[in-house]
């Protein structure tokens, strides 16, 4: 009797030190997923991304725009980085960052939304919106710290004329770098060089992955954080899976990767603008990335 008392107990002791570790099990995995949670959301080329939704909105948040709803697009796409100030994106009424954008005038604030600048992609990152709501959003995102004119046909035109201006400049350098890779010499050059990053590269990809990061789910940190610029290429971002972008940068190797995601590089903010990921959340991250 004594013997079966025992053995109960100590199964009753297993079966709660059990419940207990999926508990926490459960717990770490609810944690993860909140700190995953996305700032904004990707928008590609021919989705819907809520203009429908906007559109249908209507309202009078479009302020000096005419009839887009500056507010119902703000609210959709620029306030994820407006309002938290992701990226150096200065926040909606703080005058102090505003200071020096707003003596550039409208107009140049227009064409950086309409066409990115420095980490802002065009449009916020949505290609499906007007030239209209994206005027409205920046009217509205400004309206607290600047005089905002009223929508001008010219303005737009003139953001085109520029945008079209930077596609011939891009087209003429292309056109030189195909002229310089036709001497021989810079060819021979380019594949030495080729040789020496593939090389690179290699042992860089068989570096071994610290214990504490392989047990991370990588593709988890990646699809939360990092797939929204590095699945489009947005601000320069390398896409996933393309080598050619990859190389030069696995040639540096993969603590210096580890620190331009960690504290930043460029128009990449620190942990992909969210802090509460672990360095070695992160780091998992990046070998998922280049895989």
């Amino acid at each position: 009797m004594k013997s079966s008392k025992l053995i109960l107990g100590c199964l009753i002791t297993l079966g709660l030190a059990t419940s207990q570790a999926m508990a926490q099990d459960d717990a770490a995995r609810d944690a993860m997923a909140e700190r995953l949670a996305p700032v904004g959301s990707l928008c590609l080329e021919g989705q819907d991304c809520g203009s429908a939704a906007m559109a249908a909105a209507g309202g009078d948040g479009g302020g000096a725009s005419g009839g887009a709803d500056g507010e119902a697009v703000y609210g959709s796409i620029c306030m994820a980085c407006h309002d938290t100030g992701v990226a150096g994106a200065p926040k909606r009424g703080d005058e102090a960052a505003w200071a020096e954008r707003t003596t550039k005038g409208f107009d140049t604030l227009l064409d950086h939304a309409l066409n990115g600048f420095n980490a802002m992609p065009a449009r916020g990152g949505n290609p499906n919106l007007s030239d209209e709501e994206v005027h409205a959003a920046v009217a509205y995102l400004v309206e607290p710290v600047m005089d905002v004119p009223a929508a001008d046909a010219a303005a737009t035109e003139d953001a085109s004329a520029d945008a079209a201006a930077s596609e011939e400049t891009a087209a003429e350098d292309t056109a030189a770098a195909d002229t310089a890779a036709s001497d021989p010499a810079v060819e021979d050059q380019a594949v030495e060089d080729q040789a020496a990053n593939d090389e690179a590269a290699a042992d860089g990809a068989a570096a071994e992955m610290d214990p504490a990061v392989a047990a991370i789910d990588g593709a988890a940190v990646y699809g939360g954080i990092c797939m929204a610029c590095h699945e489009a290429g947005i601000a320069g971002a390398p896409v996933r899976g393309d080598a050619a972008a990859w190389e030069p940068r696995l040639a540096q190797g993969f603590e210096t990767l580890y620190d331009h995601a960690i504290n930043g590089f460029n128009a990449m903010p620190p942990k992909g603008g969210n802090p509460s990921l672990s360095d070695d959340e992160i780091k998992a991250a990046v070998h998922y990335m280049v895989q």
